[in-house]
């Protein structure tokens, strides 16, 4: 276990990716604000940090609202942001984001995607593993359906939404 946290370290470090799990996993006992400088435990560059938290506030207001606040006590959504918000702040070229709507109220949901979205145009790439197949098909580049592990289908996210086999197992129609 200790070797494969090892590696998941160095590939962090290395190669900028950075993960906010489903369940969202907020650090139990720490305020808002001490959960996202967590997520910059490897960057030294102090004005870097402070720069990428004004990032994380201005997509997040409701954080930076809370940033006292224990973040074991915030909403479901409001844990969804944190989590996004925490692997925001290492800069990571690749963000994995897995259901990231799941257990969230339908406002939360809608701005969950549009701040995902927010971060595409911002030019990091996000891997997004969901059940909501009309969302994610709707801002997605590129969308594989996986069927047992193996990918069934694959191609853009308008070409998915339009396939007759996606949308009658997927989209309810």
């Amino acid at each position: 276990m200790l070797k494969r946290r090892k590696h998941l370290l160095i590939a962090i470090k290395y190669f900028r990716f950075q993960n906010a799990e489903e369940g969202r996993h907020a650090f139990p006992g720490l305020t808002v604000m001490e959960n996202l400088e967590m997520g910059a435990f490897l960057k030294k560059n102090r004005e870097e940090n402070q720069a990428n938290l004004k990032k994380v506030f201005s997509r997040f207001p409701r954080l930076e609202e809370r940033k006292n606040q224990d973040a074991a006590t915030l909403s479901g959504g409001e844990q969804q942001m944190l989590a996004m918000g925490r692997a925001l702040m290492s800069t990571p070229k690749l963000l994995l984001l897995d259901e990231p709507s799941m257990g969230l109220a339908p406002i939360f949901i809608q701005e969950i995607f549009d701040i995902i979205q927010d971060i595409q145009k911002q030019g990091i790439t996000v891997l997004l593993i969901e059940q909501n197949a009309n969302k994610v098909l709707a801002i997605s580049d590129r969308g594989y359906v996986l069927e047992t592990g193996k990918i069934v289908l694959s191609g853009t996210g308008k070409e998915l939404a339009s396939s007759e086999e996606v949308r009658k197992a997927y989209l309810g129609g």
